[in-house]
């Protein structure tokens, strides 16, 4: 994930309210139009960043529902 694409990801998440969400959330309509195999990539990616704190106040929830991994902003309850 490039810097760009990280800030892309920044924004979209400080207009978030608290509580838990997708990667495709970020993306909004988006997302539909990204090919199968670059969701892939940046699902890994994210995860990753997530992983070693890259986004302030996100965590990975370690769950997966409708087809994608949970995330969470706030902390988990």
């Amino acid at each position: 994930m490039d810097h760009a694409e990280t800030e892309k990801l920044r924004k979209a998440i400080a207009q978030r309210p608290e509580g838990q969400f997708h990667l495709s959330d970020l993306y909004g309509e988006e997302w539909d139009q990204i090919w199968i195999g670059d969701k892939v990539k940046l699902g890994n990616a994210f995860q990753k960043a997530v992983a070693h704190n890259e986004f302030e106040n996100v965590e990975d929830t370690g769950e997966k529902h409708d087809g994608g991994r949970v995330y969470v902003k706030g902390g988990q309850d």
